[in-house]
């Protein structure tokens, strides 16, 4: 089992599978626009995102980038270099499972405009094979309790419901 999760370099690697041509590549901060406003672009994310103000998301930016265990991830299209889709794969360490790291993917977007192309399951599938990499034991994510849609969409990638998350705002 892997103690130190490498980090992954900026080498582009080609999307496949079915719908857009995409490079998923490490998020540069010149994607931090296109990131945001796709944060923003739902009903969740409208109430607690501005793309207004992008100095917090410079500075999380930074902590994200200097933290070999996170990696945030832009699909760039490629026919216009345009940033389709994001998330952010977290190698967590743990003593429990033996020792055992685990995966956390957080911030799953794709752009409206490239909904339905199958992208979303290539950003999820690209975020298990970089978990298997790392040598990590399971890969877990939550979503929101309102969001049914996506719930089928994880479930329909192997991904099962056996916890309930709680939140406590601070």
């Amino acid at each position: 089992m892997s103690r130190s999760p490498s980090p992954v370099g900026s080498e582009a690697a080609p999307g496949d599978g079915p719908g857009v041509e995409v490079l998923m590549r490490r998020a540069e901060a010149r994607d931090l626009p296109a990131i945001v406003a796709m944060l923003a672009d739902d009903p969740l994310g409208a109430r607690r995102e501005n793309p207004d103000d992008p100095a917090p998301y410079r500075e999380a930016f930074e902590r994200i980038t200097a933290d070999p265990a996170q990696f945030l991830m832009a699909a760039e299209r490629m026919a216009d270099k345009a940033v389709v889709g994001t998330l952010q794969l977290t190698v967590i360490p743990g003593l429990s499972r033996r020792g055992s790291d685990r995966a956390l993917i957080e911030a799953v977007r794709v752009h409206a405009s490239q909904r339905g192309t199958g992208l979303g399951t290539r950003l999820v599938e690209w975020a298990i094979a970089e978990a298997r990499r790392r040598e990590c034991a399971m890969v877990q994510l939550t979503s929101d309790a309102t969001r049914e849609d996506a719930h089928r969409f994880y479930e329909r990638l192997g991904f099962i419901p056996s916890h309930v998350g709680f939140k406590l705002p601070l």
